[in-house]
């Protein structure tokens, strides 16, 4: 099973946050959405994880199809995690594939972590008229199905990479959200606080300030390198919603993750006025 939650992804942040009951907050995600800010097909951004000069590893996320179910908009996204080589401690290769609703839910997740021996796979199909989550757990080459089973649930949940794009919509929408997620098969919260404010941030990619929008939030859920507890991310002041930079509590300390590179055409990050 995918035990972790890779760092930037929550931020992207957002793993899972220090509430205790298990209940759904249905009325503080009651609100839909139903213009995805330019979630771009094709769109590719990639992020480097770091520790004052020390660099971990990078998160890439892309796009890969918009699709029309039941008359519904439903995309496709994937990130690839990977720490690079010679890191002490630090030994992580996966990749998430999310299918999300126009309400930016899950519909479909998967998880591969690529292990010394073997990669084991982790995939949650819901169904939400059934109020159903599928569960299967096993390995690949040679394939080995380890879990496969079905719970019930009254409510649609977040994935380890459908929360990224769910707080790339509402960034900037000033309003505080428990979000229900699953995570190692448990029913865990995210806390995410959305701010309107328009603020300035610097990253080594562009030689300018550039308008974000800030959110922040808290987890005491422990996931890759010990990832825990406050986070907090900034998101461009424009249609396009993207993190530019995110800082995070570690097991070794606060870490940042950075945008190095995107493909996007024809986007810039906004300047700062």
């Amino acid at each position: 099973m995918v035990r972790k939650i890779p760092v930037l992804l929550f931020v992207l942040f957002l793993l899972v946050s220090p509430m205790h009951s298990t209940e759904a907050k249905t009325n503080e995600i009651a609100f839909s959405f139903t213009g995805p800010r330019d979630f771009t097909v094709g769109e590719e951004l990639t992020y480097v994880v770091k520790y004052y000069l020390l660099k971990f590893g990078e998160i890439r996320f892309k796009i890969q199809s918009k699709k029309v179910v039941n008359g519904k908009p439903v995309y496709n996204a994937v990130a690839y995690m990977d720490s690079y080589s010679g890191i002490p401690f630090v030994d992580l290769h996966m990749i998430y594939e999310s299918h999300f609703n126009e309400a930016i839910f899950s519909n479909y997740f998967k998880g591969l972590v690529r292990k010394k021996e073997y990669t084991t796979f982790t995939d949650y199909t819901y169904d939400h008229a059934g109020a159903k989550v599928k569960v299967r757990q096993g390995k690949v080459n040679p394939y080995e199905l380890w879990t496969d089973s079905t719970g019930y649930s009254q409510q649609p949940f977040q994935d380890g990479l459908s929360i990224f794009y769910y707080a790339r919509a509402f960034s900037g929408s000033k309003k505080s959200v428990n979000l229900p997620c699953l995570v190692n098969e448990k029913h865990v919260y995210a806390k995410i606080n959305f701010y309107d404010n328009t603020e300035k941030a610097h990253i080594d990619a562009v030689n300018y300030d550039i308008a974000v929008k800030h959110l922040d939030g808290e987890t005491n859920f422990v996931s890759v390198y010990g990832l825990t507890g406050y986070f907090e991310g900034w998101f461009t002041d424009d249609d396009a919603g993207i993190p530019v930079m995110a800082k995070l509590n570690v097991i070794i300390g606060r870490v940042t993750v950075e945008l190095i590179s995107w493909k996007k055409p024809g986007w810039m990050p906004p300047k700062y006025h």
